[in-house]
């Protein structure tokens, strides 16, 4: 299979700025708000080494991405320039593989949403809401991209305007304190069992948590296609989203761990409780903490939104290069994908369903499948610029990777090592479970069903110089 030069019928009327919001509004999202509880209860105040090492790897995928996209801003994003340099049943899995991690990501963060809105409608039932949440995501991206983007970029703005108010905040309570509450200071980091409370090979547990944390920085390289100028954008989106995840997680969750002892925290876990809501509501500011419940909803509806967008995407390019069904390769007079995102919003709808059965405990499930599928997905980029940077016909880039060879490949060390340690880590056992015969099945289904298709896409197509500007290298990490 070839890396196609055609849009698809896409439209490009993402700005630099939507794009770069459009990353940010996916990655942002119940990882930090919900998720971090669940990190802290296992490694204590010692997980900001955890995310730390998180974003070294996020950051070594983001610019393998930059790297290649910026050579080949194609549809299918990585997954066809797999296809090219991999070959067909690589382009194939990954495409699949990160297009569920998609769809129970998307389910994870409706349940995240949906369990918000109990703060206000306890009685509300879950699945119900879950629907409701699901039909908006659901018309926001059947409009057209540029609305889209409109939508997401002041959702993604919102929830990181709330990160720095409530970091500034969380610094005043820390160095000043309130009339009737001293500060705190980060005493709370050290006095209850040191830095490392559950010793060092805790740090490494929660890395599967921490990783599905920072999922969503490919959507950059996704919406490369759809970006009025996909060099540029690609470069400036890139560079300011990882360092914004890295301050927003880092520093937020360094400011909980210093007002709440990370014990309260923990058994907060348990309750499904927001630790942002946690630490307000702790620090005697109820208003504060219902202000805040009501972003930390606007920010799981972001990245639910962001993911679909991302999914049908997805989805879309596989049915283009015929490994789904042709219809869903078809977009409307507007360049919108309906067929695909019709398709992929019934995923995360069957979420409603499990709610119903499982209630809140789905969402354990959900983050761990998930975690799975962007480990999987990040190892195929990392293996992918491997085999890209060994074809000496390739365009040229406008990004590179340093370190050579070393870079790409302690990244995938790292990220096997996290798909190992999630064996030991309840939560996640079951995605270590299944990940392997997913893989199997996908395997087997490609070879019964849609070989002989990858086969002939690959014969039709040749591969054209899809460099996106004449701009030259700029060698970054």
């Amino acid at each position: 299979m070839s890396v196609q030069p055609e849009d698809g019928g896409l439209h490009r009327g993402l700005s630099r700025r939507q794009m770069a919001l459009l990353g940010l509004g996916s990655a942002l999202g119940t990882g930090l708000f919900l998720g971090a509880g669940a990190a802290i209860s296992v490694a204590g105040p010692g997980v900001l080494i955890s995310y730390a090492a998180g974003a070294l790897i996020a950051l070594t995928v983001a610019f393998a991405l930059g790297e290649m996209v910026s050579a080949h801003p194609v549809q299918g994003s990585f997954g066809a320039i797999a296809a090219r340099y991999l070959g067909p049943f690589a382009g194939f899995a990954v495409r699949y593989i990160y297009w569920i991690a998609l769809i129970v990501g998307i389910g994870s963060e409706v349940v995240a949403a949906a369990l918000y809105l109990r703060f206000w409608w306890p009685d509300m039932p879950l699945a119900v809401t879950v629907l409701i949440l699901a039909a908006a995501v659901t018309l926001v991206n059947l409009a057209g991209v540029k609305s889209f983007g409109s939508a997401e970029s002041g959702l993604s703005l919102i929830k990181a305007a709330a990160v720095v108010a409530f970091i500034g905040i969380g610094c005043i309570l820390i160095v000043f304190g309130l009339p009737d509450k001293p500060a705190t200071g980060v005493t709370n980091w050290i006095s209850h069992g040191g830095l490392v409370p559950e010793g060092a090979l805790a740090l490494w547990l929660v890395m599967a948590i921490v990783v599905f944390s920072f999922a969503g920085i490919e959507l950059v390289a996704i919406s490369a296609p759809e970006a009025k100028d996909p060099g540029a954008s690609l470069r400036s989106a890139l560079r300011s989203l990882v360092l914004r995840l890295t301050l927003f997680y880092l520093g937020a969750i360094a400011i909980m761990l210093a007002v709440i002892p990370w014990p309260q925290l923990a058994s907060g876990h348990g309750t499904r409780t927001s630790p942002f809501v946690m630490m307000f509501s702790a620090a005697g500011i109820p208003a504060a903490a219902t202000v805040t419940n009501l972003v930390i909803l606007i920010t799981a509806l972001s990245a639910t939104n962001a993911n679909l967008y991302a999914a049908a995407r997805m989805l879309h390019s596989l049915g283009c290069d015929r490994l789904a069904p042709s219809a869903l390769g078809v977009t409307t007079a507007r360049g919108v994908p309906r067929r695909a995102v019709l398709v992929s919003s019934l995923g995360f709808l069957a979420t409603a369903g499990l709610t119903a059965v499982f209630g809140p405990r789905v969402f354990s499930v959900l983050m761990s499948l998930g975690a799975f599928g962007v480990i999987a997905t990040w190892i195929i980029i990392l293996l992918t610029l491997l085999a890209f940077r060994r074809n000496a016909e390739r365009p040229p880039s406008t990004m590179h990777l340093r370190g050579g060879r070393i870079t790409p490949i302690m990244g995938i060390a790292a990220l096997l090592s996290v798909y190992g340690t999630g064996f030991f880590v309840p939560d996640m056992r079951l995605a270590c479970m299944v990940g392997v015969p997913a893989l199997l099945g996908l395997l087997l289904a490609y070879r019964l069903f849609l070989r002989r298709s990858a086969t002939a896409g690959s014969d039709e197509t040749p591969v054209p110089d899809t460099s996106v500007d004449a701009a030259p290298r700029a060698d970054v990490v």
